[in-house]
């Protein structure tokens, strides 16, 4: 679970934000939700022992009706071992993964990751998760709320192949879980991609 500071400012920076979309002819109302982002920047500046400026650049740049962001993730197996990936930035293993990007869809979106990022083609089965990152212990916290789609897919074709963000590729049995990148996945996140694996009847997980 997140800090509370982080999701009080992240709750004033939604209010702030939405009452600046839809107060464009009301001046006294737009000077009242300037201050509240500066509130919650304030905020977030001072319980993560960061700059003020930074935080406040990222807050002004979030235009239009607040909504979460998304990021997907893809299970792979290959006789009964997850598929993960390192990272580069941080020399950790993940699911192949990341934000969505606009136009395309979550089963395209995933199926072109995995194939950036490790190399394999692959076909999406199920939707296994859909989780709210604020409840589960990411680190380190993150100014926005975000939501991760986790899908369970298969091998078409391909060789494990690292990317440009990726540095190795492997295959792991769930006993020989590799030390995680625990802003991008936690362990009980992978272990719940194995009970899915053995258990395809399982419904999608939430929240």
């Amino acid at each position: 679970m997140e800090p509370q500071w982080l999701n009080w400012a992240k709750r004033l920076q939604a209010i702030a934000q939405n009452g600046l979309t839809f107060s464009e002819d009301k001046p006294f109302d737009l000077e009242r939700y300037e201050a509240i982002r500066q509130i919650a920047a304030e905020m977030m500046a001072t319980a993560a022992q960061t700059e003020l400026q930074p935080v406040l650049d990222l807050f002004t740049g979030e235009i239009g009706y607040a909504t979460p962001k998304v990021d997907v993730r893809a299970a792979v197996f290959r006789d009964g071992a997850i598929l993960l990936v390192k990272e580069q930035s941080d020399g950790l293993w993940t699911l192949p993964g990341g934000w969505a990007d606009v136009s395309e869809s979550p089963s395209e979106n995933i199926t072109r990751e995995v194939y950036e990022e490790a190399g394999f083609r692959v076909r999406v089965a199920k939707l296994a998760a859909v989780y709210d990152r604020s409840r589960h212990p990411h680190r380190p916290p993150f100014p926005h709320h975000v939501y991760k789609l986790f899908f369970l897919c298969d091998i078409v074709d391909g060789t494990a192949t690292p990317g440009v963000e990726t540095s190795e590729v492997g295959f792991f049995a769930e006993k020989a879980i590799p030390p995680l990148s625990i802003n991008r996945v936690t362990p009980a996140q992978v272990a719940r991609m194995f009970e899915h694996y053995r258990r395809p009847d399982l419904s999608a997980d939430f929240d």
